[in-house]
């Protein structure tokens, strides 16, 4: 049976007693379900995971025991950066979320001409807090056992000339494809734009930073499927799709 897993954000050994906050106790409690005695696997993305088991579970008190320290790895050989075009409500959660689970290794949420997300207030760091959790959760899921790194919100202009090694962008007036672009790689950063596509400026200013642009196939992809799909096809080009290491 699949044991489930739970994100720990301070560090772990072997022997040391945990006791919940409320916001992970109510997920042990009320989404997992899970009784006392019963054993969970911890993890603070930083490698490795430790099978623990709970010693109580009530409505007031989670604690955990930590038992032993497993040493695996559900990372990829490949590193990937994505610069991700914010787009509105469930496409954007969505794209975090799948972004995680597919392996990527840092995601910067990218202000473009054409955003239809406005941010007043307290609205960045709520919305940062928010894909956080998706980052934490997807993890969990996922089996990953580091933490992929959510950077500030940052405008197109600001984030382009601070990337190295292979830069793509997704276009969909560009020639050449994936495929078309040489040797493998050990790290891929990859910029992808919100529901409006970019704009003329941006294209030409993303070039200038180095950026290659490519196609995925002839049809127009919606801005969620297009960053999920990109994210596949450099794993399976270049990444750990063509594996099956545990």
């Amino acid at each position: 049976m699949r044991i489930s897993r739970l994100y720990i954000p301070f560090p772990l050994w072997p022997g040391r007693n945990i006791e919940l906050d409320d916001d992970s106790a109510h997920y042990v409690r009320t989404v997992l379900r899970l009784k006392k005695d019963a054993e969970i696997l911890l993890f603070n993305g930083e490698g490795g995971e430790f099978l623990s088991i709970l010693r109580e579970v009530s409505r007031n008190r989670v604690e955990i025991q930590i038992n032993r320290r497993i040493e695996r790895s559900a990372e990829s050989s490949l590193q990937i950066f994505l610069g991700l075009g914010i787009s509105r409500g469930d496409r954007m959660d969505w794209s975090v979320q799948k972004a995680v689970e597919l392996g990527v290794n840092r995601i910067t949420p990218i202000l473009t001409e054409r955003c239809l997300v406005q941010f007043k207030g307290e609205k960045k760091p709520q919305r940062l807090l928010h894909w956080q959790k998706i980052i934490q959760h997807a993890a969990e899921q996922s089996g990953r056992t580091r933490l992929p790194e959510l950077q500030p919100i940052a405008t197109i202009h600001e984030w382009l000339d601070h990337q190295q090694e292979l830069k793509i962008f997704l276009d969909p007036h560009a020639s050449a494809s994936l495929a078309d672009l040489g040797p493998r790689p050990s790290q891929v950063t990859l910029l992808t734009g919100p529901e409006g596509g970019f704009s003329d400026h941006e294209r030409s200013r993303a070039e200038a930073a180095g950026f290659i642009p490519v196609r995925l196939g002839v049809r127009i992809l919606r801005t969620e499927t297009a960053s999920l799909a990109a994210l596949s096809a450099v794993q399976t080009l270049w990444g750990d799709f063509g594996t099956m290491e545990e």
